[in-house]
């Protein structure tokens, strides 16, 4: 449950930059409390609570790293172009090293995986080895311990294998089975209420009014916030109400840790969300210096909890699609990172070529939608053909954002340019 006083955005209401935005959310907000053991099979996606220390070395034996011949490196002839070592058994990955005990001056066939028999240091790579009816010749010029992993090469026993806060993907979730861990401590699952607002909207296989659009927001930041260790709950469309949007952010406050709504925060007759964060608990009117996405609402609703009172953060994202997006890369989504006591995770930026000329206002930073082709050695960005923040089709059909900082005003056809790849944000 989110513990959060009504105060703790208080900040001014200036532009404030994508990197200050992201600064007080790391400096003012604290984690959701809790633990829970999820089974491993089930962790993906999940915070992990508490550090995960190495119950077993990682490998749990010294074994082969290749198919070879394993001996002693003090057996060999220094002085040789070669040493002849007699061979005398054979281990298999799973076999117990006792079945093949290693004599002076031999040598055990072995496979990757096996392990190292009693005594043995190195391996000779199969590849590398000439045979001589039962011996095996070893050139010179191997060091000692080499193509053998030792045990705890890879995570020794006692150490720190994940820290707390890690999200768990594929390789950690790979890396925990590898040191037999059948369940995990996790982070509870942030619980994320979605509203869109307005009356011009109309829910996807309804007809529409004659003034009606359908929406697309709310199954935009669900998919978002699938992505995200959430469970989400779609809310459905808030009328173009005061009292309506004040009552149901009250009542969703009181079942979630952070509210999401999609338009309703510039500062029109019909935009309610400001002034319903305001009558409920505090508003902070966060309007990003970015484009597309400026204006948004940012800020707490009361609501009772236990023995008092404590404030649900809201986030009231623009209502143009593309300006959602943005806004919600930069603000719902470190935010619910940061509740879910998850370690910081910047969106991923990588340097492009611009294949395109433009100009832009200094004091803000924005992002311009791209395609991405081959270069050398960097890839093109090709300035996608439309601007619109309400053309959907300029996501579906670009690559990525690229990133024009506040102090930047114009780009020239071969500047370089910062991009996010859409594959690595959605």
């Amino acid at each position: 449950m989110a513990q959060l006083s009504d105060d703790c955005f208080a900040f001014g209401g200036a532009l404030l930059s994508v990197e200050a935005a992201e600064a007080l959310i790391a400096e003012r907000v604290a984690p959701i409390g809790g633990e829970e053991s999820v089974p491993l099979a089930a962790s993906r996606g999940r915070v992990l609570a508490r550090d995960l220390v190495a119950p077993v070395p990682l490998p749990p034996f010294r074994n082969a790293a290749v198919d070879g011949y394993a001996f002693r490196h003090a057996d060999l002839d220094a002085a040789a172009a070669e040493t002849a070592l007699a061979l005398g058994g054979r281990l298999a990955a799973g076999q117990d090293p006792r079945d093949a005990a290693l004599a002076r001056g031999g040598a055990v066939r072995i496979f990757t995986g096996a392990p190292m028999p009693d005594g043995a240091d190195t391996v000779l790579m199969q590849e590398d080895a000439r045979l001589d009816a039962d011996t095996v010749l070893v050139p010179r010029g191997l060091t000692p311990g080499s193509n053998a992993r030792p045990a705890g090469e890879d995570v020794a026993e006692g150490a720190r294998a994940l820290p707390a806060g890690r999200r768990l993907r594929a390789p950690e979730i790979g890396l925990a089975a590898a040191l037999g861990c059948a369940v995990l401590p996790v982070r509870p699952l942030l619980r994320v209420g979605v509203f869109s607002t307005g009356d011009e909207l109309a829910v996807p296989g309804a007809p529409l009014g004659p003034a009606q659009t359908y929406d697309s927001n709310r199954f935009t930041l669900l998919a978002l916030l699938a992505a995200l260790p959430v469970a989400a709950r779609d809310l459905g469309i808030l009328p173009d109400s005061a009292a309506a949007t004040a009552a149901a952010l009250a009542e969703a406050a009181a079942t979630h840790d952070l509210l999401l709504t999609s338009g309703g925060v510039s500062t029109g007759e019909e935009d309610h969300v400001r002034a319903a964060i305001e009558s409920g608990g505090r508003l902070v009117f966060w309007r990003l210096a970015v484009k597309p996405g400026r204006p948004a609402a940012m800020g707490v609703v009361r609501t009772a909890r236990g023995n008092g009172a404590v404030g649900v953060p809201v986030i009231g994202l623009p209502g143009n699609p593309v300006a959602a997006v943005v806004t919600f890369l930069h603000l719902a989504r470190p935010l619910v990172l940061r509740l879910a006591g998850a370690a910081p995770e910047p969106l991923p930026r990588f340097p492009a070529r611009a294949g395109f000329a433009y100009r832009k206002k200094a004091g803000r930073r924005e992002y311009v939608r791209v395609r991405l082709g081959a270069g050398d050695p960097l890839p093109v960005a090709e300035k996608f053909g439309r601007e619109g923040a309400g053309l959907l089709t300029s996501l579906t059909e670009s690559d990525a954002f690229a990133e024009l900082p506040e102090e930047v005003t114009a780009v020239a056809l071969g500047d370089t340019v910062c991009v996010l790849p859409f594959a690595a944000l959605f």
